[in-house]
């Protein structure tokens, strides 16, 4: 269960934000606020909170500034900025703000915030407990699956699909978010589709425009490198 508070002082933008985040069941609002020093008050007094949605336009005690004593308060605290101003998101995330939402609010956008906070929060929690495992799915079971187990990652067909040395399976998070959860793991993203696990390479082949083809460790299968990941790829390797 994630933990969250809104602060929000538009009566219709803090109803529409939360009847948004309802159909998401491990989201818990545990309290709202008009008022941002009120809102202070309470994240002083509790220790449960694990994200703030948090508007910028507020009376008296401005949501960057309320940011800004938050971060300084809690780095462990997510804070999601809401705003119909995009110039104030240079300024939000000079304190790390793990997201910036626009106003009006797209149902997509949201999706894709709360996916990543999932996966950010279940990261954290899994290294607290250095708990290095993902599920997946496949013939309508879930799998429990070692992150040193997994080969690649791969999107195909707009499914995201975690490859084993003998099978693949379903993973229900976006590429993106799984390159975060695995992002301090000997993992690398070579492309928008592909993530590698680097100890699963046997072979770089050259391929057209100076680019790779990687090839994998029991599978008859390579996998490109873009040519916007050559530099790091060679870094990585000390290619030269």
């Amino acid at each position: 269960m994630i933990n969250c508070i809104i602060v929000e002082d538009e009566f219709p933008a803090r109803e529409e934000l939360k009847f948004l985040l309802k159909k998401y069941d491990f989201i818990n609002i545990i309290a709202e606020f008009d008022n941002s020093v009120e809102a202070l008050k309470y994240i002083h007094s509790v220790e449960n909170i694990d994200v703030i949605f948090l508007d910028i336009n507020m009376p008296n005690l401005d949501g960057i500034n309320l940011g800004k004593i938050i971060y300084n308060y809690d780095k462990n605290i997510k804070l999601i900025f809401i705003t119909a101003y995009k110039e104030y998101a240079v300024e939000a995330f000079e304190i790390e703000a793990f997201d910036y939402l626009l106003k009006p609010y797209s149902e997509k956008r949201i999706d894709k915030t709360i996916e990543n906070l999932k996966i950010e929060i279940n990261n954290n929690k899994n290294q607290e407990m250095n708990l290095k495992k993902i599920v997946g799915y496949r013939d309508e079971k879930i799998y429990v699956l070692d992150f040193e187990d997994i080969y690649f990652i791969e999107v195909r067909e707009k499914e995201t699909l975690i490859h084993t040395k003998n099978n693949f399976y379903l993973s229900k998070f976006r590429i993106s978010a799984l390159e975060e959860l695995l992002k301090e793991e000997s993992f690398f993203r070579t492309h928008r589709s592909y993530i590698v696990n680097l100890d699963y390479i046997d072979e770089i082949e050259q391929w057209f425009g100076g680019t790779y083809l990687l090839k994998i460790k029991d599978k008859d299968f390579s996998i490109p490198v873009s040519r916007n990941k050559m530099k790091e790829f060679r870094e990585l390797f000390l290619i030269k």
